[in-house]
């Protein structure tokens, strides 16, 4: 393999597991962010290593559920009403993926990209200084009771077929084993031999210098264009120069969207506005991350505090946090931690970069020798390292043992 010489576009967790697995194959790698590594979604995600989240958002009935969470002032779902018509195309291919043939297709991909994301992460970070934010924990979806549990059988059956088949504890031992669970919730699904990240921000700027102490480069800039010889990257011109490259990898998040315009490809990529509020000083933590289902939002005892993350809200990304999804998700976690005090809370909204189809890009733009590694929606986190590794094999040309046909980059034209 003769080394080349790459840039790698945004240094969320996609595009520095892709930097530092291209750096260890030996290819001179440049890895270039308008912000600091992990600023956007990587830093504010709820740091799950979700191997179980092999259930697209668009199942059957994704229509009927999403007007009710609309109507409702509990719901977890918002829209942005003045952004409806901009949104209403990529609505239209969501709902279009939402039958039971194609959600299957969809969950057997996930599992494909997702199944070991725990040794994924150990791989990338193994002897280094990142590795002391990966904690190994089981994880629980929280019920009110059995029937609210019997009620999801359809996302469950999906779990069991790939795998993840959980150990239901109910009644009172309940709050024995999260005593700081409201005595409302009663039934308790746990997937055991998971794993979490302690501090996703902190995971982030260790991946980076883990990066640099391998001999890459990090420069803060933002790329404005690209140069194309015969069809093929040559240069990346960003606001502070030009460099040369024999390839590139974009792994922007949802600004990927406008510099694939560059690239005279138009993907419907569309964001899905995040919310998390971040306890630090709590009087007590959770033994294990968990999913409140009632309010659709994840729990995780971090390093530096407990973080609640959750909310879909659907808007574009210029507009400002909204209020009403910070309060839903404040009085969630008074319903749910009745006895929780705390020092300060930090609110945060960011973007998860979404596909219509539920799956990421992965794979050579075209014959561009721009190769995406973005739209991992709700999974960036746990899918980034196994995604990175697959782009890395795709530059270095070495035979893959894995099918990414479902993650294919022209797949919308």
């Amino acid at each position: 393999m003769t080394p080349r010489n790459i840039i790698v576009i945004g240094a969320g967790i996609c595009g520095l597991s892709s930097a530092i697995w291209l750096r260890r194959a030996g290819h001179t790698v440049t890895l270039i962010d308008r912000d600091y590594p992990g600023a956007g979604a990587s830093y504010g995600n709820a740091g799950l290593l979700a191997e179980w989240a092999i259930v697209p958002m668009n199942t059957p009935g994704i229509t009927r559920d999403g007007a009710k969470y609309l109507m409702s002032r509990d719901g977890p779902l918002f829209l942005q009403w003045s952004y409806l018509p901009r949104l209403i195309p990529w609505l239209a291919k969501f709902v279009a993926n939402s039958t039971d043939a194609r959600t299957r297709a969809t969950s057997a991909s996930l599992v494909h990209l997702l199944h070991d994301s725990v040794d994924q992460h150990r791989a990338l970070t193994k002897g280094t200084r990142a590795e002391k934010w990966i904690s190994s924990s089981d994880f629980g979806y929280v019920y009110r009771d059995r029937a609210a549990f019997d009620a999801d059988a359809y996302g469950w059956a999906l779990k069991r077929e790939a795998g993840y088949v959980p150990d239901l504890i109910e009644g009172g031992a309940v709050q024995e084993a999260e005593p700081m669970l409201a005595p409302s919730q009663r039934c308790l699904a746990m997937l055991r031999g998971h794993g979490h990240i302690l501090n996703p921000g902190a995971y982030m700027a260790d991946l980076a210098q883990v990066f640099q102490d391998e001999g890459g480069t990090y420069l803060q800039a933002e790329m404005r264009d690209v140069t194309l010889s015969d069809g093929h990257v040559t240069e990346i011109i960003t606001d502070h120069g030009t460099l040369a490259c024999d390839a590139a990898v974009l792994s922007a998040g949802i600004w990927s969207k406008p510099l694939m315009a560059k690239l005279g490809v138009k993907t419907p990529l569309e964001a899905e506005r995040g919310y998390h509020l971040h306890f630090t000083g709590p009087n007590a933590k959770v033994h294990t991350p968990l999913m409140i289902q009632s309010g659709k939002f994840a729990v995780n005892p971090m390093e530096h505090g407990l973080r609640c993350a959750g909310m879909v809200e659907l808007g574009g990304i210029t507009a400002p946090p909204s209020r009403a999804p910070f309060d839903l998700l404040r009085r969630n976690v008074t319903k749910m931690f009745p006895g929780l005090t705390y020092d300060s809370v930090e609110e945060w909204m960011g973007f998860r970069p979404s596909t219509p189809d539920s799956l990421p890009l992965i794979g050579e733009i075209g014959g561009s020798g721009v190769f995406a590694a973005f739209g991992h929606q709700h999974v960036g986190l746990t899918g980034g390292p196994k995604t990175g590794r697959w782009v890395a094999d795709l530059i270095n040309g070495r035979r893959m043992n894995a099918d990414l046909s479902a993650f294919d980059t022209n797949r919308f034209g």
